[in-house]
């Protein structure tokens, strides 16, 4: 009875103290109907799909976070360290994890948000990406802990289990349930103090390329009028069947009437490369990535293009770590732990690249050899395998014991 008044007293207190110390996220609307995602995805997806530069710099930005692929260690210390990072290993192999990851970043760069359900989540068997436009909305409590994901009306209308979903959340801003991804500030409407807003960049880019094919057609035409006095109709398409049957090059019909022939220019106050410039720089700074620039932009020199380089190998080097604590404490953590072993003292680990195979030097073998730490059939097999030639004389011999 004393253990459980004092259990009992212990955990009121817990509570108390947690709902004294948290302040509120949520308005209490937002808790009852959920959050929507500020840029619908599908808006996303269709600027990733339909607009060669987003394309071009959130594929950068992928291949340079996931490109080099990933590898597996653990704490050699471990006892069970090879039984603990087999499993993984076998995980990752069986649910194709470096697709995933492929897939899974793209969408973290473009919408800032990845949703990957997790079958099952009390025990970890295969890991799925749900389509992006699938997630409606997310409903969290007034302290901001997610209640469920709101799957839309096309897809079911399921309320998904936080415990279901590995939901990366890249960059939230304001205590928002969504991340924000480098296409955000392209798509998102701006509004101004005046109540006037202004559209988006994405739009305006657009805009301008939709122009483009229309200019071209109205000042890549007839850039010279034709005025005859005094002629009847008929005389005028006579005139103008005859000219327009004509080359531009070469002399021109000289008639015995008056005649009129003025050039066509376009005024040089009309352009708008200033305008143009800006615009197009804003969508490559929203990239955060300076690859596509380099590509389309002529002047830029080899050291330049590298400082620029070093710059965006920051953003990768953070969109990494971010990846990399997300997949240890959702999916290795959850298997080690369900095979049986100590996630903390296994420590599995998750590292880009390829790993690093140590150079071994000629020396070191001989070495090896005459410690004893290596046979003679194993230095010449290794020493093979590094270039050197040996002769099937040689090889036999190395197979006899050496003198005493």
């Amino acid at each position: 009875m004393v253990w459980a008044l004092g259990w009992l007293k212990e955990r009121v207190g817990r509570i108390g103290f947690a709902s004294r110390s948290s302040g509120r996220l949520l308005p209490a609307w937002a808790t009852v109907y959920g959050e929507a995602p500020p840029i619908k995805f599908k808006d996303c997806v269709e600027a990733y799909l339909k607009d060669p530069a987003c394309k071009a710099f959130v594929d950068f930005l992928a291949d340079q976070v996931v490109g080099a692929g990933f590898y597996v260690t653990v704490n050699e210390d471990y006892p069970h360290a090879e039984e603990a990072k087999g499993v993984v290993d076998e995980f990752c192999e069986g649910v194709n994890l470096d697709e995933l990851l492929q897939i899974g970043v793209r969408e973290v760069i473009a919408a800032g948000n990845s949703f990957w359900e997790k079958i099952e989540p009390h025990r970890l068997e295969e890991l799925r990406i749900l389509p992006l436009t699938s997630i409606e909305r997310i409903k969290r409590d007034q302290y901001g802990h997610v209640r469920g994901y709101v799957q839309s009306a096309y897809y079911g209308g399921r309320t998904l289990s936080p415990e279901r979903i590995i939901h990366f959340k890249w960059n939230p801003v304001n205590g928002e349930p969504f991340g924000t991804g480098v296409l955000r500030p392209l798509l998102e409407a701006y509004r101004l103090n005046d109540g006037e807003t202004r559209m988006g960049f994405l739009e305006m880019k657009a805009r301008m390329e939709m122009m483009l094919p229309k200019i071209f057609e109205k000042y890549a035409g007839p850039d010279e009028l034709w005025i005859f006095e005094g002629i009847s109709d008929k005389q005028l398409e006579e005139y103008q069947r005859v000219l327009r049957s004509r080359p531009r090059e070469g002399a021109r019909f000289v008639y015995n009437r008056p005649a009129d022939i003025k050039t066509v220019q376009i005024d040089p106050r009309t352009q708008f490369q200033a305008y143009l410039e800006h615009v197009l720089n804003q969508v490559y700074l929203s990239g955060e990535t300076p690859l596509p620039k380099l590509f389309t932009t002529p002047g830029f020199t080899e050291a330049s293009a590298r400082a620029a380089l070093e710059l965006a190998e920051r953003k990768v080097i953070s969109l990494q770590r971010f990846i990399k604590r997300i997949v240890e404490r959702e999916i290795f953590r959850p298997i080690v732990e369900q095979a049986g072993y100590d996630p903390k003292e296994a420590s599995v680990r998750l590292n880009w690249g390829v790993p690093e195979k140590p150079e071994i030097s000629v020396v070191d073998l001989i070495k090896a050899c005459e410690l004893d730490l290596i046979s003679r059939e194993e230095f010449r097999s290794m020493m093979k395998k590094m270039g050197w030639e040996l002769s099937k004389a040689v090889e036999a011999g190395s197979k006899r014991e050496p003198n005493k």
